[in-house]
């Protein structure tokens, strides 16, 4: 395993600390007029998103994580157990419920997600950032209704519910954004 100092950190860097894995968001190398250098970092908590602001000695001393981001197509779940399959070799990898973000809802068969692993152990899965699902079901919009910003509740495809504008349909296909669960713009094609 590799080690790095406190004065080795860049942005995105990862290493561990105190048995959690941490990612440098922002770094600043200080240097008093009096007393030691320091470097004020800012990091993140790659597992529980938590960001945290603190001080390290330029020397000190920390083992680099290395966070494999994979990605893998989403095939089927069963239970609380979600399968994806690593496309190279196509073995199909289960990953517990609890490690599914809310915008997992967005996800159907064979899309492909960001599967984020430390040691072998998967912390994360990312779905893609912009999906085209289909309209499920949705109330009818009302003819004459022209204001702007209206909307309504709909059931996608996944079975996920978001708001969209009145003039979007059962089976229409439209684009969402997977970071806030809002309809983007009706999908082209």
């Amino acid at each position: 395993m590799a080690t790095i100092t406190a004065g080795d950190f860049r942005n995105g860097k990862t290493f561990e600390m105190d048995g959690k894995i941490y990612q440098v968001v922002e770094f600043q190398h200080v240097k008093p007029g009096k007393g030691a250098a320091f470097v004020r970092t800012k990091m993140k908590n790659v597992i529980t998103g938590a960001v945290v602001e603190t001080s390290f000695n330029p020397t000190a001393k920390f083992e680099e994580a290395f966070v494999e981001r994979r990605s893998m197509e989403y095939s089927y779940s069963d239970g609380s157990l979600y399968y994806f399959m690593d496309p190279e070799t196509y073995e199909l990898e289960p990953i517990d419920e609890s490690m599914l973000t809310d915008s997992f809802r967005f996800v159907k068969e064979n899309m492909i997600c960001t599967v984020s692993s430390y040691k072998g152990k998967v912390f994360a899965v990312d779905p893609p950032t912009f999906v085209e699902l289909e309209v499920a079901e949705t109330d009818p919009g009302f003819a004459g209704n022209t204001a702007t910003n209206v909307t309504k509740p709909a059931t996608l495809e996944t079975g996920a519910e978001i708001k969209v504008p009145l003039f979007i349909g059962p089976g229409d296909k439209i684009k969402i954004d997977t970071r806030s669960g809002e309809y983007l713009e009706r999908a082209k094609g």
